[in-house]
């Protein structure tokens, strides 16, 4: 998608980044998976009142484990340590209507010009991608928003 040079200086520079951040034990894996299946897991956890300990799962599995979130196995490990059936849940993630919802919504954001995640909409300004604080407040303030003092 990048090339590979591009795409070694973006896991460095992610690297440093969540080090300022003080973020330790990350892994930036060489593999960018298609999140489909992933994302439909999300959806089937959101179904269950499950979420957010699914959400946190595939984000360790991805980003500190270095595990590959397209293969089946880490999806039903994380489906189970989420308080999930593992076996339900891959069944569900591929279910027509749980994958048209995760389409639907990549349809909407392409509709709305996301172009990468996250992506921050202040005002009529966007900001793509993991930012700083600090540009994050500029942005800000140069949308209108006012430091509180």
């Amino acid at each position: 998608m990048f090339g590979a040079e591009r795409a070694r200086q973006m896991r460095a520079h992610l690297l440093e980044f969540a080090a300022r951040a003080g973020v330790e034990g990350m892994v930036v894996p060489e593999h960018k998976p298609n999140t489909r299946r992933a994302l439909a897991l999300a959806e089937h956890a959101r179904d269950r009142g499950r979420l957010d300990e699914v959400r946190q799962g595939l984000m360790d599995a991805y980003w500190r484990e270095g595990l590959d979130i397209e293969d089946g196995a880490v999806l039903a490990r994380v489906a189970r340590a989420g308080g999930l059936d593992p076996v339900a849940a891959l069944s569900a993630i591929e279910a027509p209507d749980v994958l048209a919802r995760v389409d639907a919504m990549g349809a909407e954001a392409a509709r709305a010009g996301v172009t990468g995640i996250p992506t921050f909409d202040i005002g009529e300004r966007r900001v793509v991608g993991a930012q700083p604080y600090p540009v994050l407040a500029a942005e800000a303030e140069a949308a209108g928003a006012r430091r509180r003092a």
